[in-house]
């Protein structure tokens, strides 16, 4: 019976059934050893196969083809890389000009991620209720430097979105995000995600936690990642007795991860990376030589674009960063 995974604990799977019933599910060990070098064969988001044992036990038998996937780098060595999830309309990426602040560089690392497995990316800013004068300033001229390049923005405080999930999805800025997508949220740990899909869900079905005082960093509170249905509520008029009726209707899903530090590079050539870059990408063609790194090479249209400012500095230091990233512990 074909199933869509939409939680996963490391050592089984919950999946969902066109009929609505969720089973716990099991890999079977062949997956193990058909060249999958990922520390997770199964994702959430995967179609999968399932058939039950004579012990009553489920079990996935079969991936069905994925339309795509995002990755980071595992923590495991012995693995390239970990899916966080496959089949996603949307990645976003929650983070915060303060408490925790969000570093440009990590913004990069995941925007060059999706760019290079094709899945589309944008930036939701919360904890806006936060920022005084200069964060202000700070969120505006970033969602400035994103927005430039293609990547819809969004700026928030989800302690203060409604609880409502109708009105929160059908309203806000962010309906255009979730509505009818499977959409993937990410970010570092305490820049609020389960706060926001709480807020969202209408229910609280993630929890949250404070800020280190000492680090004023975030502290892991999702374990294990999870998929969400929302419920997109429709109101619908009976002419016979003018009345109306809310009906629930499951159009979309949301991927709730676990916090994450950053994004190692996987299967990229350094030639490659500049791809990844959309501004980097565009003007590296004016480049005098065609296999360009964009350092110190004569004739590099993108240093020159630097220097003028076309090209953000942060954003090209994100780039060299991706250059330099041969550690493997760099990153996780």
């Amino acid at each position: 019976m074909k199933g869509l995974v939409i939680k996963s604990t490391g050592t089984s799977y919950g999946v969902h059934f066109e009929d609505g019933t969720i089973a716990d599910c099991h890999v079977k060990g062949n997956f193990r050893i058909r060249g999958i070098r990922s520390t997770n064969p199964v994702a959430i988001g995967d179609y999968v196969e399932v058939v039950q044992g004579e012990d009553g036990t489920n079990w996935i038998t079969e991936l069905y083809d994925r339309k795509n996937y995002i990755v980071r780098r595992a923590t495991n060595l012995s693995y390239a890389s970990h899916i966080l999830a496959a089949n996603v309309d949307m990645a976003a990426l929650i983070v915060t000009v303060r408490q925790p602040e969000t570093s440009t560089t990590f913004i990069d690392r995941f925007l060059a991620t999706c760019e290079a497995y094709r899945v589309p990316a944008c930036l939701i800013f919360n904890k806006i209720d936060l920022l005084d004068e200069e964060g202000m300033q700070e969120l505006a001229s970033l969602r400035q430097l994103y927005e430039s390049l293609g990547y819809p923005t969004y700026a928030i405080s989800a302690l203060t979105l409604t609880s409502s999930p109708h009105n929160l999805i059908a309203s806000s800025p962010l309906s255009s995000i979730f509505q009818g997508k499977v959409t993937l949220l990410s970010g570092n740990s305490g820049v609020g995600k389960s706060t926001l899909l709480n807020a969202i869900l209408g229910e609280n079905v993630a929890r949250t936690g404070a800020i280190s005082s000492a680090h004023h960093k975030g502290m892991h509170t999702t374990t294990f990642s999870e998929m969400y249905a929302v419920k997109s509520l429709e109101v619908q008029e009976f002419k016979s007795s003018g009345e109306e009726k809310e009906t629930e209707h499951s159009t979309s899903w949301i991927i709730d991860t676990p916090g994450i530090k950053g994004f190692g590079i996987l299967d990229m050539e350094k030639e490659e990376i500049g791809h990844y870059f959309r501004e980097i990408f565009e003007i590296g063609r004016e480049c005098r030589y065609s296999d360009c790194i964009h350092m110190n090479e004569p004739g590099c249209a993108v240093n020159q674009a630097v220097v003028e400012g076309r090209i953000a500095l942060s954003r090209y230091e994100s780039y060299l960063s991706m250059l330099d990233d041969t550690s493997e512990g760099k990153y996780r």
